[in-house]
């Protein structure tokens, strides 16, 4: 029987990516998405043109009914093992300009998106007596970032999450871990930053593609990453 795998913010280009991989792994996909359904629904077709299975659900992770009812349709057809957290917005300002709705946005879909996802998850999983729990946070997180203390701040939080969830179900064979991804390549092809930029702040001197955080969650996801747990792992071509 396949792993069945959630990944929040599947629509975007790192999560898509990482629902690519679960499903060549054999997972059966669920992917999550609010904003931006034909993205979701391509990507569904793609998954199952390829030989994997999946669906879609769409509920606003900002609204805790919406999550709990979206949540309880996903786990009436069977408990998760895996669940990629990957849903995050950018909404950037400096502090002294940053209005209210700017930093609740941000805070509410990054960490409070994965308290309402991992909640409603975490005891059906533990009952298997095997998951996976994985964040893609952010090297903004560890290194900080100009104009993006809301983001820093939700990245960093998820951290915090981790590590404590980690210790409290290691013993039940679930391990939780997170991912900081750096500078990445977005699916339309451009680099967020300037080239002067990335040369100055990446020692690789490129930007890196959402196959390569792919990749390092597959890995988390996998048998072969039984002993990993409590970890925040790097994919930023050794910046920070």
């Amino acid at each position: 029987m396949s792993k069945r795998a959630l990944i929040t913010g599947a629509s975007g280009g790192i999560g898509g990516a990482i629902a690519r991989r679960l499903a060549a792994d054999g997972c059966h996909v669920v992917l999550h998405g609010s904003s931006n359904p034909d993205a979701l629904e391509s990507l569904r077709t793609e998954i199952e043109k390829a030989g994997g299975t999946a669906q879609a659900v769409r509920f606003d992770l900002r609204d805790g009914q919406a999550v709990a009812d979206g949540m309880d349709t996903v786990l009436r057809d069977g408990a998760l093992q895996i669940l990629v957290h990957n849903a995050g917005i950018h909404d950037d300002a400096p502090l002294a300009g940053m209005a209210d709705e700017q930093w609740d946005r941000v805070i509410d879909v990054s960490l409070n998106g994965f308290y309402r996802v991992a909640r409603p998850a975490i005891l059906p999983m533990i009952r298997t007596r095997w998951g996976r729990v994985i964040c893609i946070s952010s090297i903004s997180a560890l290194i900080g970032n100009r104009g993006q203390v809301n983001y820093a701040a939700a990245k960093a939080g998820l951290h915090g999450a981790v590590k404590a969830l980690a210790l409290e179900y290691a013993d039940r064979g679930v391990t939780v871990n997170a991912v900081a991804p750096g500078i990445i390549r977005a699916a339309d092809g451009t680099v967020p930053i300037s080239p002067e930029r990335l040369a100055a702040l990446v020692p690789m001197k490129r930007a890196g593609e959402a196959a390569d955080v792919a990749e390092l969650v597959g890995f988390l996801a996998s048998d072969k990453a039984d002993y990993i747990t409590g970890q925040i792992v790097s994919v930023s071509g050794g910046a920070a």
